[in-house]
């Protein structure tokens, strides 16, 4: 799959349809394939998990089923009411079952690969009750909170949208050139700082594109005084304000700022970059290889169908003669 997508853009860029001249640059999130996150739906989960595992190992269940099943519905009708008390109820009978499970899974004989899927599995639910004892204390921003057990590099993402004001999944950091096409895709876990980010995408760019853009387009996000001196080779930078670059590039430069935007909503709404439908960060990074593809393809199919390709280069990628 990689090979077939770098000759594809390869032979795009030889044959000049995708040129290197502009590097718009900004971060999204990849939502993960999971329902909307809540503590006590994770500890329920986490009961679900350990009962997989009794039934793989063929070991009786060390905790009262029907209990907890019987909180369960009762957390259904009356969770309106005030959650931090069904979240100690389910607790209370989550730290005595995970002790047992921690003893079960430690003195587990059978194949390398089931224990070690039994002991990443305990290191998960670990961290789900560090987290919860800090959920029950009052403490509202966790580190590396888990959102899900099945997906459990997903993490709650704020990128200053109004709706909606939180995603969960990973980190998209995207470069376009000026046509719309999608140059790299990057997938990071949880919410770098796009400033950190921004010397390692567009050193990927340029590494891309074998050339150094002439204009670098980014948001307010991006902006330090390190960034300006790392882009010091590039003619214009435009880091989220007019003043940034001459007066009579500002104009293109917040019209590209613009189109960034819509290329971002098009890749999210219309190319799949709106949610991964596979698992873990390695599914997510491969889906969003894949979908650059596809976004990709799309993107010369339109230029070709609406004629916006000059014919030298549809001679130089062989479509004329």
């Amino acid at each position: 799959m990689q090979l077939l997508k770098k000759r594809f853009f390869e032979a795009l860029r030889l044959a000049e349809i995708i040129r290197g001249d502009n590097a718009l640059i900004d971060s999204s999130v990849l939502e993960s394939n999971i329902i909307y996150p809540n503590d006590v739906a994770l500890i329920f989960k986490a009961f679900k998990k350990m009962k997989q595992f009794c039934k793989l190992h063929n070991i009786p269940i060390w905790w009262n089923d029907d209990e907890i099943r019987k909180l369960w519905r009762g957390f259904g009708l009356n969770k309106g009411n005030n959650r931090a008390v069904w979240l100690a109820k389910f607790n209370t009978l989550f730290i005595p079952a995970l002790k047992i499970f921690s003893e079960k899974a430690n003195s587990l004989k059978c194949s390398e690969k089931r224990k070690a899927k039994a002991l990443k599995m305990l290191n998960l639910l670990n961290l789900l009750e560090e987290q919860t004892i800090e959920k029950l204390q009052g403490e509202i921003h966790i580190k590396s909170r888990i959102v899900s057990l099945d997906e459990p590099d997903a993490r709650p993402i704020k990128k200053g949208k109004i709706h909606p004001a939180c995603e969960f999944g990973t980190t998209m950091q995207m470069s376009f050139n000026r046509e719309g096409f999608m140059i790299t895709i990057e997938n990071f876990i949880g919410s770098p700082n796009d400033k950190i980010l921004f010397p390692e995408t567009l050193a990927l760019f340029k590494k891309r594109m074998k050339e150094n853009p002439d204009t670098a387009v980014t948001d307010l996000g991006y902006r330090s005084a390190t960034n300006f001196k790392i882009a010091q080779e590039i003619n214009n930078v435009f880091l989220g304000r007019s003043e940034d670059v001459s007066e009579e590039k500002q104009d293109f430069c917040c019209k590209a700022r613009s189109a960034t935007e819509g290329f971002i909503a098009v890749a999210k709404n219309l190319r799949g970059f709106g949610r991964s439908l596979y698992h873990g960060f390695k599914g997510d990074r491969i889906w969003s290889l894949l979908c650059q593809t596809a976004y990709n393809l799309k993107k010369f199919i339109q230029l070709w169908t609406e004629e916006k390709i000059e014919e030298k280069n549809l001679v130089r990628l062989g479509l004329l003669t």
